[in-house]
């Protein structure tokens, strides 16, 4: 079993990470972005997971937060998938640049 030094998972993490936000601030396909924000939530996950590894207090904490963080997730994604039917229904599209439900 080959375990990979710290700096090397926060380095990726940390990829993750700028991957996600470069793809919810540039995406104009609300599909794409709800996507960049699970990639984001992924990156805290092995965030997590790694620290909890590397720490003595309790090995286990890490991946507990990481599965309510899973859950949590799946129900964003859930409901913001339900959302952008709703949307598309109403305005046959899915660009956030197009959609403009606030204004009068």
């Amino acid at each position: 079993m080959i375990i990979l030094p710290l700096p090397h998972i926060l380095i990726f993490s940390l990829l993750l990470f700028a991957i996600g936000i470069y793809g919810a601030l540039v995406r104009r396909n609300i599909i794409g972005i709800l996507i960049s924000i699970e990639l984001m939530l992924n990156a805290a996950n092995i965030n997590l997971i790694a620290f909890s590894k590397y720490t003595s207090l309790a090995p286990e904490t890490g991946q507990i937060f990481a599965l309510f963080v899973i859950a949590i997730a799946a129900t964003a994604a859930a409901v913001g998938l339900a959302i952008v039917l709703a949307l598309y229904r109403v305005r046959k599209t899915v660009q956030a640049d197009e959609v403009h439900l606030l204004k009068w």
